[in-house]
């Protein structure tokens, strides 16, 4: 019970002025990418026993079969109260019914160690009355073997049953060397276990004041973030309000730039239509003179003498008929000019849309430049401010009571450090005294095994079935004096066993049942948290004892699971009672002057959206009549052919119908003007074609930009009017949540931080697991683990091994009278009366006295 008090009293990490209070929080706030450095233990959580564990759980199953009932809560707790009295009153009826139900609880240990008693005393008085019969040819003392039919049965069985007897007792025997093994092996541990625990303590001092470092450290990260988003905030801030207008501005002015553009691009398709225009009037007036004159040609060629002769006739005929197709297209020249909406437009050009919709553009691209110049002041006044908050953080990480602890805890770390290495040398050396009395006593049980194993190994393999009683074999009687000397051996030693088997079987049960166990289930520290229960003037005896004030709840339940689940100290002792961070880290006061900083912050604005001139400039081109143009006429136009026939194929025909006239004049006239007609095609046809493509493509440009111009007008404009009126009603409340978003992305930026140092304070920092886990090595580990299971096991198997040394040495006699030499044996005069079969064998002592000489005087009757 000491020991486990003075380890639970190690969690309170030995202070008087502190105040405990309700345990935050453990679940940590998910805002920040703050994390403190890892600390890495060397001692393991848990301890397993390994393959030897199984037959740790066989001692429990027995112990649990021994002693089934539950943890006696209420008993264990008037026990304490009834130990605090100067004098017990045992006559009084409550601590009787104490002392019953302390039987009642123990009364499965109490039996085995009732019968362990009578097994003690017994065994000295049979074995001395036992001997004393045997000494007096009594008990099967005489060397003379009763003969029975049923003697080679008896013999076998007994033979069988003290094997198997034999070999239980050696599994008990191997169990208590294994036991005596581990003792010693995990005692050797001890010392490693110890200093790991220690390095793990001092890895808890040393680490704290690191820890502690790096969270100041930590604010300079904050601040260089926040002055980042200062010396930025042309881009946090401006940027942020140009991202609240682009929405209701890039769209109308982006609509303005595709009307400016498309008025260029009217511009220069009126332009190429004109050009185009006039090109197709000079090109066909050309066209008709060129065609005129070939005609004049042809027909001046017809009128060649030829002509009027058969079948030349018929030929000329045909030509002069085909001369009506070589006419241009007159309509050619009949297009209408598009001067008048080409001075139209260039009137709407002269003012640079285009212009103003950049301007547009660079107000806006402006605003984070203009936000940065007029905020000037407040950025720097916002970081004196916090230059301020690092002192003030510093000066609560110094007064935090979490040094002063450790610093207390650094001397009983020392102190019992020294303690445990000064007599650890003992405990070894005890431990030495145990495995050398565990090693006498398992080897006292091998020997008496041993001589059991030998009698049977000589007396089976030495005996003969021909041999009678008196004339056995020497292997078979030193098999039955084997047998006598392990019974002799087992009167003489067992009840000395049984005196370590029962002592330590009462020792390692109780602590196994009332320490381990509920120490494994918490029940042991539920008992230890009752109120008013250690002292009868404390209601918290954990809280009273460590900071005075028994009335806080501090548990030694909770501080151990808080320490398990590797909490800080400041969380598990409840410190924030005595010093509250939450206080000194208010972010309220922190931040305060920040706001109000932050509130000064003044931003104006002037936004600019194309202005009167722009807005007349796009009712003027809407209303240059672009829309209105006749485009079917210039389009029925390019789809004809600019002469009344293809000429290359009228000159390739001419040039077939010459080729048909006999040679002469008027042959070689035909070809040339068909000649000149190719010329015609080539320099006036191909051009006029090529200019009217390009007109084509001019009315489609105007008929895109023409398509639903004045509504598409009309939208820009009331577009333009929406902006403007956003501009001029929401300026002020988008610059106002703006710089409200502003002001809490920086304070924010405190906010996690000071949350952060709060949260690390109360469940991080000075985390107190090393201290659970020495507790969990002193108890769990090297009382029950390296002490308490291996002195289980050892009483245990030995026990086993001692209470079946009863049966073994019953068979060992009865069957040491089959093995051993008889001085006589059973003699018969009527060998009628004797089966042929025991004849035969010869061994079962039916044998004549005259026929052997051997005076039996048992069975000789006195008469004969």
């Amino acid at each position: 019970m000491a020991l486990v008090l003075s380890s639970l009293l190690l969690l309170g990490l030995c202070g008087n002025s502190f105040s405990g209070g309700q345990p935050s929080s453990t679940d940590a706030p998910k805002a920040w990418n703050y994390e403190l450095p890892a600390t890495n233990y060397e001692t393991q959580d848990s301890h397993t026993a390994g393959p030897i564990g199984i037959l740790f759980e066989l001692v429990h199953i027995f112990l649990y079969v021994v002693q089934p009932r539950d943890f006696p809560e209420d008993t264990l707790r008037k026990v304490i109260q009834k130990a605090r009295e100067s004098k017990i009153d045992y006559d009084k009826p409550e601590t009787l019914i104490l002392g019953l139900k302390i039987i009642y609880y123990e009364a499965g240990i109490i039996l085995c160690s009732v019968l362990g008693l009578l097994f003690i005393i017994l065994m000295p008085l049979v074995g001395y009355f036992f001997c004393m019969c045997r000494c007096c040819n009594k008990c099967g003392g005489e060397m003379h073997q009763r003969q029975k039919e049923n003697g080679l049965f008896l013999r076998k069985c007994f033979a069988i049953s003290l094997l198997v007897i034999c070999i239980i007792i050696s599994i008990g025997i191997f169990c208590g060397f294994v036991a005596n093994h581990q003792v010693r092996t995990r005692i050797k541990r001890s010392r490693k276990l110890a200093d790991s625990n220690f390095k793990d303590l001092r890895t808890l001092l040393n680490e704290t004041p690191e820890q502690i470092k790096y969270i100041l450290a930590q604010y300079n990260t904050t601040k260089d973030k926040a002055f980042s988003d200062l010396n930025s905030i042309n881009s946090v801030l401006g940027g942020g309000i140009l991202d609240r207008l682009r929405p209701n501005i890039i769209p109308v002015l982006d609509e303005i730039k595709s009307m400016a553009t498309a008025i260029k691009e009217t511009k220069e398709a009126l332009e190429n239509m004109n050009s185009t225009l006039k090109s197709l009037h000079q090109q066909s007036t050309q066209l008709s003179s060129s065609l005129t004159s070939v005609k004049t040609s042809l027909r001046a060629s017809l009128n060649d003498p030829l002509c009027s002769v058969r079948p030349s006739s018929e030929t000329c005929n045909s030509i002069r008929l085909s001369l009506s197709q070589l006419n241009s297209n007159p309509e050619l020249r009949q297009l209408p000019s598009v001067d008048a909406e080409l001075d139209k437009v260039n009137d709407v050009l002269r003012t640079d849309l285009d212009g103003l919709v950049q301007q547009g553009y660079q107000s806006l691209n402006d605003i984070p430049d203009r936000v940065q110049s007029q905020t000037k002041t407040v950025v720097a006044g916002i970081k004196r401010v916090l230059n301020s908050i690092g002192s003030d953080i510093d000066n609560v990480t110094q007064h935090l009571p979490i040094q002063d602890i450790l610093s207390e805890f650094s001397v009983y770390v020392n102190n019992t450090e020294s303690y445990i290495h000064r007599n650890l040398p003992t405990l070894e050396e005890y431990d030495s005294y145990w495995w050398l009395g565990g090693l006498v006593i398992c080897s006292l049980l091998t020997l008496i095994v041993i001589f059991y194993y030998l009698g049977l190994l000589c007396g089976v393999c030495g005996y003969d079935r021909h041999a009678t009683p008196t004339t056995r074999g020497c292997v078979s009687n030193t098999g039955g004096v084997f047998l006598m000397v392990g019974v002799g051996l087992s009167f003489l030693f067992c009840w000395i066993l049984m005196i370590i088997v029962v002592l330590t079987f009462v020792f390692g049960a109780n602590v196994e049942k009332l320490i381990c166990e509920p120490y494994t289930s918490k029940e042991f520290f539920r008992v230890l948290d009752t109120p008013y229960l250690l002292n009868e003037d404390w209601e918290y005896y954990l809280s009273g004892k460590l900071f005075n004030k028994s009335e806080m709840k501090l548990t030694f339940q909770q501080v151990y699971s808080d320490c398990k689940k590797n909490r800080g100290t400041y969380g598990t002792l409840h410190l924030e009672n005595s010093f509250d961070i939450s206080d000194y880290l208010n972010i309220n006061e922190h931040t305060a002057s920040i706001s109000s900083e932050l509130e000064s912050l003044k931003v104006n604005l002037n936004i600019f959206l194309l202005g009167a001139a722009g807005r007349k400039s796009l009712q003027d081109f809407a209303a240059c009549g672009i829309d209105r143009m006749n485009y079917d006429t210039y389009l029925a136009q390019t789809g004809k052919s600019p002469a009344g026939v293809n000429l290359l194929s009228f000159a390739y025909d001419l040039e077939a119908k010459a080729n048909s006239l006999p040679p002469g004049n008027l042959r070689n006239s035909l070809k040339r003007d068909a000649q000149t007609i190719k010329t015609i095609h080539q320099q006036r046809v191909l051009p006029i074609e090529q200019s009217l493509s390009t007109l084509y493509q001019s009315v489609k440009i105007l008929q895109r930009t023409g398509n639903g111009l004045l509504e598409r007008v009309n939208r820009i404009l009331a577009s333009l009017d929406f902006a403007q009126n956003f501009i001029t009603n929401n300026i002020s409340s988008v610059i106002i949540e703006e710089t409200k978003k502003y002001r809490k992305t920086i304070i924010g930026y405190f906010e996690h931080y000071m949350q952060w140092i709060e949260f690390s304070i109360s469940e991080k920092v000075a985390s107190c697991k090393p201290v659970a886990t020495a507790l969990d090595t002193a108890v769990d580990v090297f009382l029950c683990s390296y002490i308490i299971d291996p002195l289980n096991l050892f009483w245990f198997g030995i026990g086993k091994a001692t209470v079946f040394l009863l049966p073994a040495l019953i068979f060992a006699v009865k069957l040491a009278k089959y093995y051993r030499r008889m001085d006589s044996e059973d003699v018969y005069d009527d060998v009628e009366t004797i089966p042929m079969k025991n004849m035969e064998n010869g061994n079962n002592g039916y044998h004549k006295d005259h026929l052997y000489g051997i005076h039996n005087p048992v069975m000789t009757s006195p008469s004969h």
